[in-house]
């Protein structure tokens, strides 16, 4: 099945209602290493939250460019379109706008997120992306 990519003002539209997104980062080599993520659009931006260590953020500090796509949390995506963009990490000062957005989308699920965060002694680890459509 061939994916469709989208580059309109409104690429992310795609993802609209949906709670998992399929991520799509690449490697050095150009091979793409998918991921369902939560994600929140606050308008032509999406955020992501993630560990520092993670490999989608290793390969977004070297390679910026994304594709996104609605999934299921399996990762099992729903239909063919797909949105190109560009992801960067947000330095802390920055995070406070996409930490407060994923929680109000995810509410009661977030906070146990968090909570789990805390036990396991990782929750300063976490960072957020910002994933701007393509241009």
């Amino acid at each position: 099945m061939s994916q469709t990519a989208t580059r309109t003002a409104d690429a992310f539209a795609i993802l609209d209602n949906q709670q998992f997104m399929s991520l799509t980062t690449f490697r050095k080599t150009g091979q793409g290493v998918a991921t369902p993520v939560w994600f929140v659009r606050v308008g032509d931006v999406l955020y992501v939250t993630t560990m520092r260590e993670a490999g989608k953020a290793k390969r977004i500090s070297h390679t910026p460019r994304v594709t996104v796509a609605p999934c299921k949390a399996n990762g099992q995506l729903l239909g063919s379109d797909m949105a190109e963009g560009t992801a960067r990490i947000l330095d802390a000062t920055e995070s406070s706008a996409a930490q407060t957005a994923l929680q109000h989308k995810y509410g009661f699920q977030m906070s146990m997120f968090n909570l789990m965060g805390r036990i396991r002694g990782n929750l300063t680890n976490r960072i957020y992306l910002e994933i701007k459509p393509a241009s």
